[in-house]
């Protein structure tokens, strides 16, 4: 079996702007996402670590690096999925953010999945 197959993990994400956690006025925009981790692969892994690149409209980059994710460090067998929700708080009405996260098979083997990047907008901002 390819080892792409054995360590194969599919990350989606959910965006929301939060409005009411939000002062414009102030450019604080709030955002909670919300990240599902799949493991599609044949090999329990467990999620270590996370890395993430938060970019303003403006062109800022903030970069957080933290081990696992709200609290947690999920192992998460063949087939199952893992779901949480966090936030994050941007200066423009519009960003973007991605990373990706540092896994651990049971096997001993180390690797990164990529969180593909996600759009962070205030409704109406982008046509």
């Amino acid at each position: 079996m390819s080892e792409e197959k054995k360590y194969e993990i599919n990350v989606s994400v959910r965006t929301t702007y939060l409005p009411d956690q939000s002062d414009e006025a102030s450019d604080q925009h709030v955002f909670a996402y919300t990240i599902t981790i799949a493991n599609k692969g044949t090999v329990a892994s467990q999620l270590i670590s996370r890395h993430w690149v938060i970019t303003n409209g403006d062109g800022t980059v903030q970069e957080v690096r933290g081990l696992g994710v709200v609290g947690e460090q999920p192992l998460l067998k063949p087939g199952d999925t893992f779901e949480y929700t966090s936030g994050t708080v941007i200066s423009t009405a519009a960003g973007s953010m991605k990373g990706s996260y540092q896994m651990a098979a049971e096997d001993g083997v180390h690797f990164d999945v990529p969180i593909p990047e996600f759009i962070l907008t205030v409704p109406r901002v982008l046509h």
